[in-house]
């Protein structure tokens, strides 16, 4: 971490990630009880100041989701075939792999 608490920020990282397939893991830490999501699509934009953008794919394609601006959370993924639990949509081969943990306004 930097000097205001945000996760540090290498724009040579940033620029490889762009155009690269992300699946996505949202663990989201609802009073009711964890709920889990997933998602894939293409990093389109990487900026410190907006997060990082993905074009979603899939059930979702079309639509735009955002992330922090949080680099580490990227991770390459392993060749193979990643089979999505709640539609049962397959990613082949993604370039990276990156999970989230979303608590609950305080």
């Amino acid at each position: 971490m930097i000097g205001d608490d945000r996760p540090a920020w290498d724009d040579a990282q940033a620029r490889a990630i762009l155009g690269k397939r992300v699946l996505v893991g949202l663990t989201h830490n609802d009073p009711a009880g964890p709920r889990q999501q997933q998602l894939f699509g293409v990093v389109t934009s990487a900026d410190r100041g907006s997060g990082i953008a993905l074009l979603l794919e899939g059930e979702r394609a079309g639509e735009t989701y955002r992330l922090p601006p949080d680099l580490g959370a990227f991770h390459p993924a392993p060749p193979g075939e990643y089979r999505l639990r709640a539609t049962g949509e397959i990613v082949v081969d993604p370039d990276y792999l990156s999970t989230w943990s979303i608590d609950p306004p305080a």
